[in-house]
């Protein structure tokens, strides 16, 4: 399986990557260490804090990498007309009579709560190549589904505004 990314999103897990491997490993370990010259490991609360922080660290490490060697280079823009990636998207749903508004972005960058979502979310994958005044269905499980008018698409590019999840 391929992770879809654009190469901005490589860029910036290649930075992370690096300042986890060349900075936080460092400073980690010598935490470690210092904490373990405190004595007793079996009650040694600094030395279990240290020793969790560095493990949070592998397994991002390990993450990124893992990203990194799955990735496939997308790219940010298609039809000229439709809407693409990064791009600001304001909705009507008409069953509950508000707008809404979403950016579209690549799985590792999606953050619903300030109103990114994935491309291959429902609403996502439903609102890229669409143009203003389309209606799109989005089917969200077998039985139940909403439809949203598209009232306008503001043309967006990655600024590298919307941060990698951390997770």
């Amino acid at each position: 399986m391929h992770n879809e990314l654009t190469q901005k999103d490589l860029d910036m897990m290649r930075a992370e990557l690096d300042r986890r491997r060349l900075v936080l490993m460092p400073q980690q370990l010598e935490a470690v260490k210092a904490a373990r010259a405190f004595g007793d490991l079996s009650e040694n609360f600094e030395y279990k804090a240290a020793k969790q922080e560095l493990n949070r660290n592998k397994s991002r490490i390990r993450y990124l990498e893992g990203m990194i060697k799955t990735a496939r280079v997308i790219a940010e823009t298609g039809p000229a007309n439709g809407a693409q990636l990064y791009d600001k998207i304001t909705v009507y749903l008409p069953d509950d009579d508000v707008e809404e508004t979403y950016q579209v972005v690549t799985t590792v960058r999606q953050d619903v709560l300030h109103g990114r979502v994935s491309k291959e979310s429902p609403v996502g994958a439903a609102l890229l190549g669409k143009t203003v005044g389309e209606t799109v269905h989005i089917q969200v499980n077998g039985g139940a589904g909403y439809d949203m008018v598209i009232r306008a698409i503001e043309k967006g590019a990655d600024d590298g505004s919307a941060p990698l999840n951390p997770y």
